[in-house]
């Protein structure tokens, strides 16, 4: 609704839309680094995980321009490969992509083989237990990214002329749009909300499998009421579509993974002070520690499963 520059800085222009990203960036991730705190990650966890998280951010950053590029390539080659431009999953892709590279490559090759005490891996808590509270993050930067599309009026829906339909100064002519934008950041703002619920009261641990499923089904329901042209991959569908039924697959695909794989992996760092005290009141060595801790966290699992059950059974 405001394209224009909000102010001038050494004769750059600032736009609400560059404001939006950047406080929906400040805001996840002091989300995550107070929902770390909450949940005890000691600090060369969330020292860590943030790190790698501004990696994952600029890698995703140039993946959205590069997708977008791609797209723009295979719908008119004549006017050759330019990198410009944006699409919110393909920059997904590339930043989920990126991170998991950086982090796996600290953990498996810099961590292990370092000399330099800061670089050295003393996490208590690792990318499994985080990856329930990471989600969250990510939906809330979102919201604001697509508050900023509001104001520059990219990513808008079709014309209508409907009550809630938009006049977009940026686009010419006086019709009006549907606000696509504001409809995909409420919605974000309530599954947002949702996790935080499934996470904090009812313990949880698939919301990157419930963002995934949720997030998918809704973006490629809204393409049908887009009307920004981003090319296509597949004939039928948008390229946003394609992705968006990859990724529900994934989502579906994470359930089994937390249960077969993921589960046993997570170190439960909210768990190990009370624990680790029980396990050294009598001077027990750091072997017995980490076995009265994975004792207590398979406990922990079981009598959340019997709950579950039971929540189940009524």
């Amino acid at each position: 609704m405001y394209p224009h520059a909000v102010i001038t800085i050494f004769g750059q222009g600032i736009y609400l839309y560059g404001i939006c990203m950047a406080l929906g960036l400040i805001t996840c991730f002091v989300f995550l680094m107070k929902a770390f705190q909450k949940q005890n990650f000691n600090d060369n966890s969330i020292d860590v995980i943030l790190l790698v998280g501004i990696f994952g951010v600029v890698l995703g950053l140039f993946s959205a321009m590069l997708f977008q590029s791609i797209y723009d390539f295979i719908a008119n080659p004549e006017a050759g490969f330019k990198l410009g431009g944006m699409t919110f999953l393909g920059g997904l892709i590339g930043g989920v992509v990126g991170y998991l590279a950086v982090y796996w490559l600290y953990i498996y090759v810099i961590a292990p083989r370092t000399k330099i005490k800061w670089l050295q891996n003393n996490m208590n808590a690792g990318i499994t237990d985080a990856l329930p509270i990471i989600p969250v993050g990510i939906v809330l930067a979102h919201a604001f990214g697509r508050l900023g599309c509001f104001f520059a009026g990219c990513c808008h829906g079709a014309q209508t002329d409907a009550w809630y339909g938009i006049d977009f100064p940026s686009i010419a002519g006086t019709a009006k749009y549907i606000p696509t934008q504001l409809f995909e950041c409420i919605f974000l703002l309530l599954l947002a909300f949702i996790m935080i619920v499934l996470f904090y009261k009812y313990k949880f641990n698939c919301n990157f499998g419930v963002y995934c499923i949720g997030y998918g089904i809704w973006r490629f329901l809204i393409e049908y009421i887009r009307d920004d042209y981003r090319g296509e991959l597949v004939p039928g569908l948008t390229p946003s579509q394609f992705w968006c039924i990859l990724m529900v697959a994934l989502g579906i695909g994470y359930f089994f993974l937390y249960k077969y794989l993921f589960k046993d992996k997570m170190k439960h760092p909210e768990l190990q002070p009370s624990v680790y005290k029980k396990a050294t009141a009598n001077g027990a060595s750091q072997e017995k520690v980490e076995e009265v801790i994975s004792q207590e966290v398979q406990v922990n699992s079981q009598e959340m499963e019997v709950t579950n059950q039971e929540v189940e059974g009524e």
